[in-house]
């Protein structure tokens, strides 16, 4: 087993890096389960204790993926998953926080997973309709029931932080943070330092373009969502190509790949910080965990950043419709 070494997100100990599972079953192309489960179960022999899903994630078949992957090494993982879409991949987005629904979705969650209690239980997105005191007072009721045993948030808005933390407390938010998306870092990475909550960035290698890997979309499944996102739109994607140059440039220096450059760069923003870059191969699974080994210097991080400006990356991160969605 692999010596990964251990942070918190408040008071839930995980392995520094985690594992985000969502492309195994949702947004990037064809599910493949058993490759997926093999690199679940990989994981878990490197070290990896954290594992992160979602009940939106196909439509639920995510959940189960991981209930079969971790069957028998239960009390080797660190479980997370989330609630809050009401809606179907490609209908018009629901999001649900009653405390009716969470309730029903942590009870579905339960039955997918195959287990009896989900250690990190998220709100997804913030509910507009619904008074964030409602929402995790139920989710509190479930920690106090057994069936949960700390809460976070997903692209919760600062307010909205202090609030949920007032009413129970918050163990960690988990926010797209990576080198070209770092929109929390003024406002709602001090507030959580504040609060003791912990950071779980998701995304941390740009959906997987930070890695050098893609150079057109036309590399991408007819199905992979990112087909339709703002950065990997023509225009905007040659703009940003120019920024993975300049990381390749600064990771060979290093003897790194330029994923694992920008993936330590996430890992060095703090103890508090628990990165979930997702992957569905062994492969990239070993060569992100690599990157908890590599060493940056004050002069590297200089370097990184100057290299990747957030002003010059090219298009937002969501169109208008999920943006919306976002710091509620």
């Amino acid at each position: 087993m692999t010596d990964i070494p251990t942070r918190h997100l408040g008071e839930l100990a995980v392995s520094a890096q985690g594992l985000g599972c969502m492309g195994m079953s949702h947004g990037y192309g064809a599910a493949d389960d058993a490759q997926s489960i093999a690199t679940l179960r990989h994981a878990l022999d490197l070290g990896v204790t954290f594992l992160d899903t979602s009940d939106f994630y196909g439509a639920g078949h995510n959940e189960q993926l991981i209930g079969r992957a971790i069957a028998g090494r239960r009390d080797e993982v660190v479980l997370a998953t989330k609630f809050g879409f009401a809606n179907r991949l490609g209908e018009p987005t629901r999001i649900r926080g009653d405390a009716a629904y969470v309730r029903q979705a942590c009870e579905a969650s339960l039955r997918r997973l195959r287990v009896d209690h989900i250690d990190l239980y998220y709100q997804h997105r913030v509910d507009p309709q619904v008074p964030i005191e409602e929402t995790v007072g139920a989710m509190a009721e479930l920690v106090r029931a057994g069936k949960v045993r700390h809460l976070g948030l997903s692209e919760a808005g600062a307010r909205t932080i202090r609030r949920a933390h007032a009413v129970h407390p918050i163990a960690a938010l988990q926010s797209e943070w990576s080198l070209w998306t770092r929109d929390l870092e003024a406002e709602i990475v001090p507030l959580c330092r504040e609060l003791g909550i912990g950071l779980v960035p998701f995304s941390p290698l740009g959906r997987g373009f930070l890695t050098g890997r893609y150079s057109s979309v036309e590399e991408l499944a007819e199905t992979d969502m990112r087909r339709s996102q703002p950065r990997f739109a023509d225009g905007n994607l040659e703009r940003n190509l120019a920024i993975v140059a300049k990381l390749n440039e600064l990771a060979a220096a290093k003897g790194v790949t330029a994923g694992q450059l920008a993936l330590a760069w996430v890992q060095h923003r703090g103890d508090d910080v628990v990165p979930i870059p997702g992957t569905r191969r062994q492969r990239y699974l070993e060569e992100n965990l690599a990157a908890l080994a590599v060493e940056l210097s004050a002069e590297d991080l200089t370097a990184i950043e100057a290299a990747a400006p957030p002003e010059q990356v090219a298009g937002t991160r969501y169109d208008a419709t999920n943006l919306a969605f976002v710091n509620g």
